[in-house]
């Protein structure tokens, strides 16, 4: 809990105005000032273990392994003659449609058979031959019917995404208290009113949980769509490279990627509080 929060909650808990210069509320903040600094203190430190460990294990045998100086320069050689922002700008955009589309149908199809349960009962079944099915076993019939352009990649991707937007989408319909729509129906609401008012507030923070999880699942979907569908992108740059055995050219796309994931999964977060502030202030 921030320094802000327990100033709010001691405020309100006493019934009087807490000021910054209260001895206690200084200590405070600079207790919360110290706790951040131990935190990204740690954070550093470990990053630092971890890539002389590297360094000094990659040294010995770079073909498998390369190591992180190498890997310096395989960076900026691939910056400097555009191969990899290309290949980061032909990645995003598989990945931010086949998302986007994911996300949209998942919540739709989410809210619809949560709320229904005689939809539920009749689609629910497909729902879970489908999210049990290996990707592997479902590109060759992408391939089929869309053929090796854009449009199956971004299929691929929405495959990956789809389900677990529209599952945890369900599972946060299924949270809303009944006693909570008998008074709603009591007050002859309309259920329009009742999915704005009630279920979808209800659903967001999953709807959010959702997003975290799908945008892993995005970029497996991404990677997984370049190798099979055509070689392009960040998926295509690692295939290449892989090839050739050029580990640390290699590592350049793939540490790419996980740099990608934190920051969209950071973005996710960060979208949450804004648009779910009460759960973060129940954490």
């Amino acid at each position: 809990m921030s320094t802000d929060r327990m100033v709010a909650t001691r405020t309100s808990t006493d019934g009087g105005s807490v000021t910054a210069d209260e001895p206690w509320v200084r200590r405070l903040r600079q207790a919360e000032r110290r706790r951040n600094a131990l935190k990204w203190g740690l954070r550093l430190l470990v990053a630092a273990v971890i890539l002389v460990a590297w360094q000094l294990i990659g040294k010995s045998d770079p073909l498998f392994t390369s190591y992180p100086t190498a890997v310096a320069q395989a960076a900026w050689d691939e910056i400097t003659s555009g191969a990899l922002l290309s290949a980061i700008a032909r990645s995003f955009e598989i990945l931010a449609l086949g998302l986007l589309l994911g996300i949209v149908v998942g919540v739709v199809v989410g809210l619809i058979i949560g709320r229904y349960s005689l939809v539920a009962s009749s689609i629910e079944w497909i729902i879970s031959a489908l999210n049990a099915t290996p990707l592997l076993a479902i590109i060759p019939l992408v391939i089929v019917w869309f053929g090796l352009g854009m449009e199956s990649k971004v299929v691929t991707v929405f495959i990956l995404t789809v389900f677990s937007m529209l599952l945890n989408t369900a599972a946060g319909v299924h949270e809303v208290e009944q006693n909570v729509l008998d008074v709603s129906r009591a007050f002859v609401a309309s259920e329009s009113q009742v999915f704005r008012k009630i279920i979808l507030p209800s659903a967001v923070p999953f709807i959010m949980t959702g997003l975290r999880i799908s945008i892993g699942r995005a970029l497996i979907g991404t990677v997984a769509a370049e190798f099979f569908t055509g070689i392009s992108g960040l998926g295509g740059l690692i295939q290449k490279y892989g090839a050739s055995y050029q580990t640390d050219y290699m590592l350049v796309p793939v540490l790419t990627l996980m740099l990608l994931g934190v920051l969209l999964t950071g973005l996710a977060r960060w979208l949450e509080n804004v648009v779910a502030p009460w759960r973060e202030r129940t954490r």
